[in-house]
């Protein structure tokens, strides 16, 4: 062996990216024995992630990190999910909670990610994966067609290893680079701006009707973003809440408003601001998330490399539920699991790598994606935005409204309301869209 040889940086596995799903994988590949590098671009995991989050399925995480809730920097165990339609001034809820959420590893929690990401990297690096953090990779390292490795932007900062898990999030630049991903459209990526606001825990639990450590999360559609395309959401945390409005960047560009004014506005809609009453914001972040699911998924790997999470958009996003870092951590332990099996087989060829896409297509991952794959486009069509939102909320205010007159039946109620709004035939196209995006 030469010289320069000897010198190489030699990985059995390289993750780069230490969210969810990167620290998931080099966790799994390092309880396994594999000597893994695990690669983030922050001073440390979670160090460019200001956002609160929900982390549902909790149970992934268990096999390697059993009652991991435990010990793990979890705000609040979610016993409510609440959906809101918001008009300009008004709003109609749908509010569920349930006792069997009450078990802590039933539904999930409510997360800082800063504290999560950087907890669960530790756990990584306990196990025995190398964190090399405030490094960014500039290029994969190839020999012929096959990834053997990356090229940092440090001093000696070419490692190498049989196999690379690109976790590097949305728009993965890496991704791109192995031509496994197009250049996306602004009409698939959205924007979250996001505040954590500081309230005492009691009045947490007094205003939002919790007890202990229950927490809840709701969902926002209509004028939580204005006239953009997008919605808003609110967490409640240990101390904490976390608010944001999370809007389409081609919406965003052609309304020509600022996405910060718009959580602003959010902030201040009658139904919003007295939820936030004496609380001081903390932190704000803004960062760019895959949404449009099905029709945006990369080829997930070629001879040498995988990639999961974010970087292969796999985000959950129906309007009925927001999901990530389940998809993340499940695609990241999947990643894992085939980048073990090349390693007993010797074979990191792309065909023993498409085992990683059949792997998932297995699971909740690939197969919820592909089943609501038209829910994206339904979602943020314009009447789903701006009219069917207005349309519940002055229905709800036409139904409860006692002034005196003689009321009508709930039909004629919806349809006055309806009229000049939405056509009939629209209706019944929406309802057609609808039950295929989400019903059937």
């Amino acid at each position: 062996m030469n010289q320069k040889s000897q010198a190489r940086q030699q990985f059995d596995a390289i993750v780069v990216g230490a969210g969810p799903a990167g620290s998931s994988a080099a966790l799994a590949l390092a309880r396994s024995g594999q000597r893994v590098a695990l690669i983030e671009r922050g001073e440390y995991a979670g160090a460019k992630n200001v956002s609160g989050a929900a982390l549902y399925a909790p149970g992934l995480l268990a096999p390697l990190l059993p009652n991991y809730w435990e010990e793990a920097p979890v705000e609040r165990y979610l016993t409510r999910r609440v959906l809101t339609f918001l008009s300009r001034d008004s709003a109609v809820s749908i509010d569920f909670r349930s006792n069997h959420f009450n078990q802590p590893s039933y539904n999930g929690f409510t997360i800082l990610r800063p504290k999560f990401d950087r907890w669960l990297a530790g756990k990584a690096q306990e196990a025995g994966a190398l964190l090399i953090t405030s490094t960014v990779v500039d290029d994969l390292l190839y020999e012929g067609e096959r990834v053997i490795g990356v090229r940092c932007r440090r001093e000696q900062g070419d490692l190498y290893a049989p196999i690379v898990i690109a976790a590097d999030g949305a728009n993965s630049f890496l991704a791109k680079k192995a031509g496994l991903q197009r250049e996306l459209r602004a009409d698939e990526m959205t924007l979250g701006v996001k505040e954590v606001l500081r309230l005492d825990a009691r009045t947490i639990e007094e205003r939002f009707n919790l007890n202990g450590d229950e927490g809840m999360t709701n969902e926002y559609l209509g004028y939580s973003s204005g006239e953009v395309k997008g919605g808003g959401f609110l967490y409640t945390n240990r101390d904490t809440l976390s608010i944001g409005v999370v809007v389409q960047i081609a919406s965003l560009a052609e309304k020509k408003v600022r996405a910060y004014d718009l959580l602003d506005q959010f902030k201040q809609h009658p139904a919003v601001a007295p939820l936030l009453r004496d609380s001081v914001t903390l932190e704000y972040s803004a960062h760019m998330i895959p949404e449009s699911g099905w029709a945006m998924l990369p080829k997930l790997s070629r001879a040498g490399l995988l990639v999961t999470g974010d970087a292969a958009g796999f985000v959950f996003a129906t309007g009925l539920f927001l999901e990530g870092i389940n998809f993340a951590i499940a695609s990241g332990l999947a990643a894992a699991e085939t980048a073990k099996e090349a390693h007993t087989d010797g074979d990191f060829s792309a065909r023993s790598l498409d085992r990683y896409r059949r792997r998932l297509e297995s699971s909740f991952v690939l197969q919820d994606l592909k089943r609501f794959r038209h829910a994206p486009s339904f979602v943020t069509s314009e009447r789903m935005q701006n009219v069917y939102p207005e349309i519940i909320c002055e229905a709800a205010e036409r139904i409860f409204r006692s002034d005196g007159t003689p009321r009508y039946k709930l039909g004629r109620t919806i349809l006055n309301v309806m009229r000049g709004k939405v056509s009939l035939l629209s209706l019944l196209r929406d309802g057609w869209r609808a039950s295929r995006a989400l019903f059937f």
